[in-house]
């Protein structure tokens, strides 16, 4: 969480973001500004919290690496990936702690 509020401000003081959205909007070839980098601080942050709970459902290592080799290369299509398998493995009576919590 400091490492986004970090990043944030970082960035505001390069360029607000109103301003950014305007300079991507008028010249996109412009290049990158410090809102994309915060917006990938951002993006990867998610995925990484998203994988701690991969971590704790799934309790084979290669499971839990492979699923983050997954999210650090596809992002939201390894998370929809996952999501849509362990909704699968749902039985059709399941209650939301089937899917959040480890299987016994």
């Amino acid at each position: 969480m400091f490492a986004l509020i970090g990043v944030s401000i970082w960035a505001t003081g390069y360029i607000g973001v109103v301003p950014a959205i305007r300079l991507l909007i008028e010249q996109p070839a412009a290049g990158i500004n410090a809102w994309f980098i915060a917006t990938l601080f951002d993006a990867y942050f998610g995925f990484l919290w998203f994988w701690l709970w991969i971590a704790y459902k799934e309790t084979g290592v290669f499971a839990r690496l492979g699923w983050l080799v997954a999210l650090l290369l596809a992002g939201n299509i390894g998370m929809a990936v996952y999501m849509l398998i362990q909704l699968y493995k749902l039985p059709p009576n399941a209650k939301p702690k089937d899917l959040l919590l480890r299987r016994a």
